[in-house]
């Protein structure tokens, strides 16, 4: 910090020592961004002060959640390599997440389905931050919504257990007990991220300013350019070009800094 051209006197703490907010002239910009760019921080710059959303859309997997749900129920399958393989793909943009999503799921066909709660109970960790940022968020007022290219097996217990208000994803084929290898239509994607932003502000009468996403692949990308602030976690490159700004050192905890909020006790 003592290197930035600002002075902590400056400052308004949201949490000490850890994230802060100030005015700077709009001459300054050009070289705070610089600065700021060269150094482990995560960072925006706001055309007023930061305030509360009332509306949080979230992506799932790799963002609130520390794993792709899909590549770890593939390693109960004895395919993880080739998923993971066509998912990073899938998620820097590089394939059609419809095709890969459909190829990948097929390769999970036969398999048992108690694995998903299997998968759940031994491999989802929430991401460092999740419960504080959506807890606190929810508790100012702001509706939050998981919407995900993933699966409602595990959307619908992830959002239970942050506290989001709804959730949405893609539901999985399941016949005598086991995975058929598809996935039920409608497919949730890029497209219905975007829908169900539109469909909750509209329902909110809320302006684009009053709403928060987050996300890390290329899926996410026109949800986060939808939004009032779009921010890229832990993002793939092509996410982190078109997001607002990024979270990249800080925890999911960054998301309430930006609004300048402070943790719920």
């Amino acid at each position: 910090m003592d290197r930035l051209p600002l002075k902590k006197s400056s400052l308004t703490w949201i949490e000490p020592e850890t994230a802060a907010y100030t005015a700077i002239p709009a001459t300054d910009e050009d070289a705070l961004k610089s600065a700021l760019t060269a150094a482990p921080l995560d960072w925006h710059i706001l055309p007023g002060a930061p305030k509360p959303k009332r509306l949080f859309l979230a992506d799932m997997d790799s963002t609130m959640i520390e794993i792709e749900c899909i590549d770890e129920l593939a390693d109960y399958a004895g395919v993880k390599a080739e998923v993971s393989a066509v998912t990073e793909r899938a998620m820097r943009g590089e394939l059609d997440f419809r095709e890969a999503l459909n190829a990948r799921v097929q390769l999970l066909e036969g398999l048992s389905e108690s694995v998903l709660q299997d998968c759940y109970e031994e491999r989802v960790r929430f991401s460092e931050g999740a419960k504080a940022a959506v807890t606190t968020m929810a508790e100012n007022g702001c509706r939050c919504v998981l919407v995900s290219g993933g699966f409602t097996f595990f959307t619908s217990r992830v959002a239970e257990a942050l506290g989001f208000h709804r959730h949405r994803a893609n539901v999985l084929e399941v016949r005598d007990g086991r995975l058929t290898g598809k996935v039920m239509p409608p497919i949730s994607d890029a497209n219905t991220k975007l829908e169900t932003l539109t469909e909750e502000s509209q329902a909110l009468a809320l302006a684009r300013e009053d709403i928060l996403a987050v996300g890390d692949g290329a899926n996410d990308i026109p949800m986060l350019q939808a939004a009032g602030l779009g921010v890229a976690y832990r993002a793939k490159p092509k996410t982190a070009a078109a997001a607002h700004c990024a979270l990249d050192n800080a925890d999911l905890r960054g998301l309430l800094y930006l609004q300048g909020l402070m943790l719920t006790p």
